[in-house]
């Protein structure tokens, strides 16, 4: 991540989640998609005087919000999330690494007690020297996990044939990230 590290200084830069989102969306009755966001989340990015960066991210799992506050409760029960066992979601970073003009962020991402190494897709927006509050940077990032390799694991056949949720999930982070003094 050369090129944007070198944008980016040495030091911590916290997710402003003011600014920022962690979304997902899933396949709804084999037909639409379901689109949802979680309202609770922190993190930072990290990096270190020779220029690696690493992250470390953590999503309040019962933040949940897709509009509807019966399906809500439903994703939040042990069928899907079990938040009362698993509240906290989290993303610590192993590399980064360029992919053209892109970057790719390998992790570990821990989700209902399960933890897999994903690639997260990273595109860096700049940096900005803010609004008097310091510098910003700004990521977009996006990945593909299958919901079933997490243990939510819940099965909704329809009559015709396919499931009410799909097993592919897509998460979408917009992060806006403030330096640190």
């Amino acid at each position: 991540m050369t090129t944007a590290t070198a944008q980016l200084a040495t030091g911590t830069w916290a997710i402003d989640p003011v600014h920022s989102s962690v979304g997902f969306s899933v396949r709804h009755l084999m037909v639409s998609k379901v689109r949802g966001q979680f309202e609770n989340f922190s993190g930072a990015i990290t990096v270190a005087e020779d220029g690696t960066p690493s992250v470390r991210a953590e999503i309040a799992v019962d933040s949940v919000d897709t509009r509807n506050e019966q399906r809500d409760a439903h994703i939040k029960s042990a069928d899907f999330f079990d938040v009362e066992r698993y509240p906290v979601a989290t993303f610590t970073s192993t590399a980064v690494r360029a992919d053209g003009d892109r970057y790719v962020v390998d992790g570990d991402f821990t989700l209902k007690g399960v933890t897999k190494t994903i690639s997260l897709d990273l595109e860096f927006n700049g940096v900005n020297p803010g609004m008097g509050h310091g510098e910003v940077a700004g990521f977009e990032a996006s990945v593909v996990v299958n919901r079933k390799d997490f243990g939510i694991d819940i099965d909704m056949p329809l009559e015709t044939g396919g499931a009410v949720v799909g097993d592919k999930v897509t998460i979408t982070l917009e992060i806006e990230a403030v330096k640190q003094v």
